[in-house]
Protein backbone atom coordinates (compact mmCIF):
# COMPACT_ATOMS: atom_id res chain seq x y z
CA UNK A 1 0.00 0.00 0.00
CA UNK A 2 1.27 3.48 -0.87
CA UNK A 3 2.18 5.82 2.01
CA UNK A 4 -0.94 7.76 2.86
CA UNK A 5 -3.10 9.39 5.49
CA UNK A 6 -6.06 7.17 6.26
CA UNK A 7 -9.10 8.51 8.04
CA UNK A 8 -12.44 7.41 9.42
CA UNK A 9 -15.25 8.90 11.49
CA UNK A 10 -16.94 6.85 14.20
CA UNK A 11 -19.25 8.14 16.95
CA UNK A 12 -18.29 11.77 16.17
CA UNK A 13 -14.55 11.03 16.48
CA UNK A 14 -12.41 11.46 13.37
CA UNK A 15 -9.27 9.32 13.38
CA UNK A 16 -6.39 10.17 11.06
CA UNK A 17 -3.77 7.44 10.72
CA UNK A 18 -0.25 8.09 9.43
CA UNK A 19 0.26 4.99 7.27
CA UNK A 20 3.80 4.34 6.07
CA UNK A 21 4.90 1.31 8.09
CA UNK A 22 7.83 0.48 5.80
CA UNK A 23 9.55 3.63 7.12
CA UNK A 24 8.12 3.81 10.64
CA UNK A 25 5.33 6.08 9.41
CA UNK A 26 7.66 8.79 8.15
CA UNK A 27 5.76 11.56 6.40
CA UNK A 28 6.31 11.82 2.65
CA UNK A 29 6.02 15.12 0.79
CA UNK A 30 2.64 14.00 -0.53
CA UNK A 31 1.44 13.21 2.99
CA UNK A 32 2.52 16.62 4.30
CA UNK A 33 0.62 18.25 1.43
CA UNK A 34 -2.46 16.08 1.99
CA UNK A 35 -2.90 16.87 5.68
CA UNK A 36 -4.17 20.49 5.54
CA UNK A 37 -6.99 19.82 3.04
CA UNK A 38 -7.97 16.65 4.90
CA UNK A 39 -8.19 18.61 8.14
CA UNK A 40 -10.27 21.24 6.36
CA UNK A 41 -12.75 18.60 5.25
CA UNK A 42 -13.01 17.08 8.73
CA UNK A 43 -13.36 20.49 10.39
CA UNK A 44 -16.30 21.28 8.11
CA UNK A 45 -18.07 18.01 8.94
CA UNK A 46 -20.71 18.74 11.62
CA UNK A 47 -20.61 15.08 12.67
CA UNK A 48 -16.96 15.44 13.75
CA UNK A 49 -16.54 16.71 17.30
CA UNK A 50 -13.04 15.40 18.13
CA UNK A 51 -9.99 14.46 16.05
CA UNK A 52 -7.43 11.77 16.94
CA UNK A 53 -4.08 11.59 15.16
CA UNK A 54 -2.11 8.37 15.41
CA UNK A 55 0.28 6.12 13.51
CA UNK A 56 -0.15 2.72 11.96
CA UNK A 57 0.91 -0.16 14.18
CA UNK A 58 3.45 0.39 16.92
CA UNK A 59 4.93 3.71 15.75
CA UNK A 60 3.50 7.21 15.74
CA UNK A 61 5.78 8.93 13.22
CA UNK A 62 9.56 8.82 12.74
CA UNK A 63 9.67 12.24 11.07
CA UNK A 64 9.96 13.18 7.42
CA UNK A 65 10.75 10.67 4.68
CA UNK A 66 13.82 12.49 3.38
CA UNK A 67 13.90 10.43 0.18
CA UNK A 68 10.67 12.09 -1.02
CA UNK A 69 11.75 15.66 -0.29
CA UNK A 70 13.50 16.55 -3.55
CA UNK A 71 13.29 20.33 -3.31
CA UNK A 72 15.18 22.75 -1.11
CA UNK A 73 15.45 22.36 2.65
CA UNK A 74 13.27 25.47 3.02
CA UNK A 75 10.57 23.92 0.83
CA UNK A 76 10.63 20.69 2.81
CA UNK A 77 10.43 22.55 6.10
CA UNK A 78 7.61 24.68 4.73
CA UNK A 79 5.51 21.59 4.01
CA UNK A 80 5.89 20.39 7.59
CA UNK A 81 5.14 23.79 9.09
CA UNK A 82 2.02 24.21 6.93
CA UNK A 83 0.73 20.83 8.09
CA UNK A 84 1.59 21.62 11.71
CA UNK A 85 -0.18 24.98 11.57
CA UNK A 86 -3.27 23.45 9.97
CA UNK A 87 -3.43 20.92 12.78
CA UNK A 88 -2.96 23.59 15.46
CA UNK A 89 -5.76 25.63 13.86
CA UNK A 90 -8.25 22.73 13.81
CA UNK A 91 -11.28 24.24 15.59
CA UNK A 92 -12.25 21.18 17.62
CA UNK A 93 -10.32 19.20 20.25
CA UNK A 94 -7.38 17.22 18.88
CA UNK A 95 -5.52 14.36 20.55
CA UNK A 96 -2.34 12.58 19.48
CA UNK A 97 -2.32 8.88 20.42
CA UNK A 98 1.35 7.95 20.51
CA UNK A 99 3.04 4.56 20.41
CA UNK A 100 6.70 3.94 19.69
CA UNK A 101 8.78 6.63 18.02
CA UNK A 102 7.51 10.22 17.89
CA UNK A 103 10.49 11.98 16.39
CA UNK A 104 11.25 15.06 14.29
CA UNK A 105 8.22 15.89 12.18
CA UNK A 106 6.24 13.44 14.28
CA UNK A 107 6.96 15.55 17.35
CA UNK A 108 5.91 18.65 15.40
CA UNK A 109 2.53 17.08 14.66
CA UNK A 110 2.07 15.82 18.20
CA UNK A 111 2.91 19.22 19.68
CA UNK A 112 0.34 20.84 17.38
CA UNK A 113 -2.43 18.72 18.92
CA UNK A 114 -4.29 19.95 21.98
CA UNK A 115 -3.50 16.82 23.98
CA UNK A 116 -1.01 13.95 23.76
CA UNK A 117 -1.66 10.50 25.23
CA UNK A 118 1.24 8.04 25.02
CA UNK A 119 1.84 4.37 25.63
CA UNK A 120 4.66 3.18 27.87
CA UNK A 121 7.73 2.63 25.73
CA UNK A 122 7.09 5.62 23.47
CA UNK A 123 10.15 7.70 22.60
CA UNK A 124 10.22 11.41 21.77
CA UNK A 125 12.86 13.50 20.09
CA UNK A 126 13.41 16.68 18.11
CA UNK A 127 16.48 16.03 16.01
CA UNK A 128 17.44 18.96 13.70
CA UNK A 129 20.82 19.33 15.46
CA UNK A 130 21.81 15.94 14.01
CA UNK A 131 21.31 17.35 10.50
CA UNK A 132 22.41 20.96 10.92
CA UNK A 133 18.87 22.25 10.41
CA UNK A 134 17.42 25.36 12.06
CA UNK A 135 14.14 24.24 13.62
CA UNK A 136 11.25 26.53 12.57
CA UNK A 137 10.63 29.49 14.84
CA UNK A 138 6.91 28.75 15.17
CA UNK A 139 7.58 25.10 16.04
CA UNK A 140 10.23 26.06 18.60
CA UNK A 141 7.85 28.51 20.29
CA UNK A 142 5.06 25.94 20.32
CA UNK A 143 7.37 23.37 21.93
CA UNK A 144 8.55 25.91 24.52
CA UNK A 145 4.94 26.75 25.38
CA UNK A 146 4.41 23.07 26.23
CA UNK A 147 7.59 22.12 28.07
CA UNK A 148 9.30 25.42 28.90
CA UNK A 149 12.55 26.85 27.57
CA UNK A 150 14.92 24.53 29.46
CA UNK A 151 13.44 21.27 28.16
CA UNK A 152 13.07 22.80 24.69
CA UNK A 153 16.79 23.59 24.71
CA UNK A 154 17.64 20.11 25.99
CA UNK A 155 15.70 18.49 23.16
CA UNK A 156 16.89 20.83 20.40
CA UNK A 157 20.51 21.18 21.53
CA UNK A 158 21.05 17.43 21.91
CA UNK A 159 18.64 15.69 19.57
CA UNK A 160 18.47 12.96 22.22
CA UNK A 161 15.37 10.84 22.71
CA UNK A 162 13.41 10.88 25.95
CA UNK A 163 11.02 8.22 27.21
CA UNK A 164 7.33 8.57 27.92
CA UNK A 165 7.83 8.98 31.67
CA UNK A 166 10.15 11.95 31.18
CA UNK A 167 7.83 13.37 28.53
CA UNK A 168 5.02 13.21 31.07
CA UNK A 169 7.08 14.97 33.75
CA UNK A 170 8.03 17.79 31.40
CA UNK A 171 4.51 18.31 30.04
CA UNK A 172 5.21 17.01 26.56
CA UNK A 173 2.50 14.39 27.08
CA UNK A 174 -0.61 14.49 29.25
CA UNK A 175 -1.11 10.81 30.08
CA UNK A 176 0.82 7.55 29.78
CA UNK A 177 -1.01 4.23 29.49
CA UNK A 178 0.31 0.73 30.12
CA UNK A 179 1.18 -1.36 27.05
CA UNK A 180 -1.92 -2.42 25.15
CA UNK A 181 -4.25 0.00 26.93
CA UNK A 182 -3.79 3.22 24.96
CA UNK A 183 -6.56 2.53 22.46
CA UNK A 184 -9.14 1.88 25.15
CA UNK A 185 -8.10 4.97 27.09
CA UNK A 186 -8.31 7.19 24.00
CA UNK A 187 -11.75 5.80 23.19
CA UNK A 188 -12.91 6.42 26.75
CA UNK A 189 -11.59 9.97 26.86
CA UNK A 190 -12.86 11.00 23.43
CA UNK A 191 -16.33 9.85 24.47
CA UNK A 192 -16.07 12.31 27.34
CA UNK A 193 -15.04 15.10 24.96
CA UNK A 194 -17.88 14.32 22.56
CA UNK A 195 -20.39 14.62 25.42
CA UNK A 196 -19.23 18.09 26.46
CA UNK A 197 -20.15 21.53 25.13
CA UNK A 198 -18.44 22.42 21.86
CA UNK A 199 -18.98 26.07 22.78
CA UNK A 200 -16.91 25.70 25.94
CA UNK A 201 -14.24 23.73 24.10
CA UNK A 202 -13.94 26.09 21.13
CA UNK A 203 -13.67 29.21 23.29
CA UNK A 204 -11.26 27.57 25.72
CA UNK A 205 -9.05 26.41 22.85
CA UNK A 206 -8.70 29.93 21.49
CA UNK A 207 -8.11 31.49 24.90
CA UNK A 208 -5.55 28.85 25.93
CA UNK A 209 -3.74 29.21 22.60
CA UNK A 210 -3.30 32.92 23.28
CA UNK A 211 -5.81 34.52 20.95
CA UNK A 212 -6.84 37.89 22.37
CA UNK A 213 -9.12 39.45 19.74
CA UNK A 214 -12.25 37.34 20.15
CA UNK A 215 -13.39 37.91 23.72
CA UNK A 216 -16.49 39.79 22.59
CA UNK A 217 -17.23 37.16 19.96
CA UNK A 218 -17.30 34.38 22.55
CA UNK A 219 -19.33 36.47 24.99
CA UNK A 220 -21.96 36.92 22.28
CA UNK A 221 -21.86 33.21 21.39
CA UNK A 222 -22.42 32.36 25.05
CA UNK A 223 -25.41 34.73 25.27
CA UNK A 224 -26.98 33.41 22.08
CA UNK A 225 -26.33 29.75 22.72
CA UNK A 226 -28.69 27.54 24.64
CA UNK A 227 -25.84 25.46 26.02
CA UNK A 228 -25.74 27.08 29.45
CA UNK A 229 -29.48 26.70 30.01
CA UNK A 230 -29.33 23.12 28.79
CA UNK A 231 -26.36 22.32 31.01
CA UNK A 232 -28.06 23.68 34.10
CA UNK A 233 -31.34 21.92 33.29
CA UNK A 234 -29.57 18.62 32.71
CA UNK A 235 -27.70 18.97 36.01
CA UNK A 236 -30.93 19.66 37.94
CA UNK A 237 -32.76 16.84 36.17
CA UNK A 238 -29.85 14.41 36.67
CA UNK A 239 -29.50 13.59 32.99
CA UNK A 240 -26.91 13.94 30.26
CA UNK A 241 -27.03 17.37 28.59
CA UNK A 242 -27.87 17.70 24.90
CA UNK A 243 -25.75 20.61 23.79
CA UNK A 244 -26.64 22.10 20.43
CA UNK A 245 -23.98 24.73 19.65
CA UNK A 246 -21.73 23.59 16.81
CA UNK A 247 -18.44 24.95 15.50
CA UNK A 248 -19.26 26.97 12.36
CA UNK A 249 -18.31 25.16 9.17
CA UNK A 250 -16.67 28.26 7.71
CA UNK A 251 -15.10 31.51 8.83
Amino acid sequence: MEPQLQHSVTDSVATVVIHHPAKRNAMTAAMWRALPPLLGTLAADPDVRVLVLTGEGGTFCAGADISTLRGSAQEAQGLAVAAEEALAAFPKPTLAAIRGHCVGGGSQLAAACDLRFAEEGALFGVTPAKLGIVYPASSTRRLASLVGPSTTKYLLFSGELIDAERALRTGLVDEVSPPGELGARVTEFTRVLVSRSQLTQAAAKEFADGRTDRDDHWAEQARASGDRAEGVAAFLERRQPRFTWNVPTSG
